[in-house]
This record gives structure tokens, C-alpha cells and sequence, in this order.
């Protein structure tokens, strides 16, 4: 079986994170959140995967090439204008055959993608979706369904009155080849809002799998954080393992402190006094000067944090400089920002590149 991601275009709620770089491409423990998305597909023996994209394909292609480094066969669908969900997947059509499980790609799981393939063989679906529970389902769109699974409909940002299930599109779908006919070729058309329900009015045989262990959209900066929170403290053991940290090649001042759980990358060094508190991620090539303090924060490649300064529940893109005696409080910064001696920043405060901004 094939697997297709939707790479999608810029993520406007993760700014200014993704201004210089796709969504996909953004540091999960120091890896590329595509490359987990690529280990989990191969622990399922799926290993011929399309990549549907838009926004900045370079980056992708550049760092993955054919896939073969990481035990899976790569290839590109590019959109030369934006088709949303199903339309992107229309466009891959020269490049898939049979059976497809398209995912969105900004979902981390650890979804049984073998289990809900099963469900869907036994159902003889048309197309099967994963169904995720969430706490409000008032700010996604539920999905009702018969006791055998079969979905009978979709509500979209249902009011409280109307809620009758907290089970939600988890965007892990498994589509029959003939579905594929029923998409128009080269229009922006959506799977949620224009494919799915005709196929209800069609009576097709459309099923949720419901699943039930971990599901997250990194689409929001405090998404993007939590997921980094809930590997570090060992809630997804699989993705754990996976990954082999801290880096095997730093340099940690015998009068620093290292608290709680923390990556830190290769080439970093951490001097005298300073304190990193974790849940935290240091990028590789990043310099922590004497007496600075990093708690709680998510930072990427090659940042320099002067002496004294303080870093608390902060995301920090490529290559930003922090001045003496900088503190930040829950913000965000992108690429290449300087903040200069003394400045306070305060939560929700996010700075975007110069050349982005606006």
C-alpha cells in the first residue's frame, strides 16, 4: 500500500516558526517532523510514500531526496496552485496505484495504521477515516457513526447543544482507488467539507476507525510544545526509542546545571553557572553563555544566548542572537532575530523575521 502526505503550504498559526521552512520540515528532538512521519509509515511496512506539497518543496527534496537513507522510496507532487485535501491528492494521481492511506502532515500519532487497514478490508469501505476523541469538540467538526462504524455525518464547529459524540477527524484516511474518480481535477476541493459528505449523500460505504491512542496537530505554538512535553516524559515510547539523544559531541561547564528532562544537540556548549530546566530542546551549534537560565523552551540550530539573559517557555527558530540580560517570557521568535541588551519580552509576544514581516 501506498501512503500520500499532504506537505500543505505555510502554516500561518505556527508563525513566525515556518515562515523560512514548511510546517513538516519543523524540528521534532532535533529531527524533521517529516522524518518521524516517514520511521512510523516504515514500522507499518508502508514504504512507497508521495509527498503532496506547495510551500518551499526545495527544503524537502534537498534534505530527503529519494528516500532511500531512510528505508522508504520518495516521490514529489507539486502544486502549482493551492488544491486543499483532496485536490492535492487528485493531483499525485499519475504517481499512485491501488489501495492509499493519505495523511495529513502535521499529525503526530501513534495510530495502528495496520489495525485501522484490517477495519477497513473487513467493512469493505470505500474510504475509512480515523476518528480521534477530543475533550471540546465545538472547535473541530465531530463525526457521528453507527455502532458498526459506518459514519452517518459530519457537523463542523458544532455548538455545544448539538454535540453528540466528541470523536473528530483525525486526518488519517484510507481511500479505495475509485475514489479518486470522484474528485475534479486541478480545483481546490476539499476531503471534509466537499468530498466526504457527498459521499454520504451517495450512501457510499464510508467507516471511522476509532482510535485511541496518541493524536496531536502541531498546528498552534502551544501544540508544537506540548508534543516535545509528552515525548520527553516518555508518553510515546515507540518515538522514544527511536531517537538517540542528547547529542554525542558537547561541551557542559561542571558548574552548569542540567534539571529535569533536556535534548541538547551536537556542537553546543553550556558555560559556567548557566541552568537549563527541562522539558527543553537545544539545537545543535548553540552557544549558552555563563549565568543564563533556558526553562521550558523548544530552541532550534545555532542559537547564542548571552550572559544572564533568561529564556522561559519560549520557541526560538535558526540562527537568533539573545544579548546580555535578555529575558523572555513564552514567546516566539523566528530566524535570524537579534534582541538586544536588556529587553523584556512578554508572553505572546512573536517576532518575525525582517524580511517576513508584515
Amino acid at each position: 500500500m501506498q501512503a500520500l502526505i499532504l506537505v500543505g503550504g505555510e502554516a500561518t498559526r505556527l508563525r513566525p516558526l515556518t515562515c523560512n521552512m514548511p510546517k513538516s520540515m519543523v524540528p521534532v528532538l532535533n529531527t524533521p517532523f517529516l522524518e518521524h512521519m516517514l520511521k512510523y509509515l516504515a514500522g507499518h511496512e508502508i514504504r512507497d510514500i508521495i509527498l503532496a506539497q506547495r510551500y518551499l518543496p526545495e527544503i524537502m527534496e534537498r534534505y530527503f531526496q529519494d528516500g532511500s537513507q531512510f528505508g522508504v522510496k520518495l516521490t514529489y507532487s507539486l502544486e502549482k496552485i493551492p488544491l486543499n485535501t483532496a485536490g492535492a491528492v487528485k493531483n499525485a494521481e499519475p504517481f499512485l496505484k491501488g489501495r492509499l492511506v493519505v495523511l495529513n502532515g502535521d499529525i503526530f500519532t501513534d495510530l495502528d495504521i495496520s489495525q485501522m487497514l484490517s477495519f477497513h478490508i473487513e467493512k469493505k469501505a470505500a474510504v475509512t477515516i480515523a476518528l480521534t476523541p477530543v475533550e471540546d469538540p465545538s472547535a473541530f467538526g465531530l463525526v457521528e457513526t453507527t455502532l458498526q462504524g459506518r459514519i452517518t455525518r459530519f457537523l463542523e464547529k458544532p455548538k455545544k447543544e448539538e454535540i453528540t459524540t466528541n470523536m473528530i477527524n483525525a486526518g488519517i484516511y484510507i481511500l479505495e482507488p475509485e475514489i479518486l474518480s470522484k474528485i475534479p481535477a486541478q480545483t481546490n476541493y476539499s476531503f471534509e467539507r466537499q468530498l466526504f459528505p457527498s459521499l454520504l449523500a451517495e450512501d457510499a460505504p464510508v467507516y471511522g476507525y476509532a482510535c485511541t491512542g496518541y493524536w496531536i496537530d502541531i498546528g498552534t505554538p502551544d501544540k508544537y510544545f506540548q508534543l516535545h512535553k509528552d515525548l520527553l516524559e516518555g508518553k510515546l515510547q515507540h518515538y522514544s526509542q527511536d531517537n538517540e539523544y542528547p547529542g554525542t559531541s558537547y561541551q557542559i561547564h561542571p558548574e552548569a546545571r542540567i534539571e529535569g528532562k533536556v535534548v541538547i544537540g551536537n556542537n553546543c556548549v553550556i558555560k559556567r553557572g548557566a541552568v537549563i530546566q527541562g522539558p527543553t530542546v537545544i539545537g545543535p551549534h548553540s552557544l549558552v553563555e555563563e549565568e543564563t537560565m533556558i526553562r521550558e523552551s523548544v530552541i532550534w540550530h545555532n542559537l547564542t544566548a548571552g550572559p544572564r539573559a533568561t529564556i522561559s517557555g519560549c520557541l526560538i527558530a535558526n540562527n537568533c542572537l539573545l544579548q546580555t540580560g535578555c529575558v523572555l517570557e513564552k514567546s516566539v521568535l523566528g530566524d535570524h532575530i537579534t534582541i538586544t541588551c536588556n529587553t523584556r519580552l512578554g508572553p505572546g509576544s512573536r517576532i518575525w523575521p525582517p524580511a517576513s514581516q508584515g
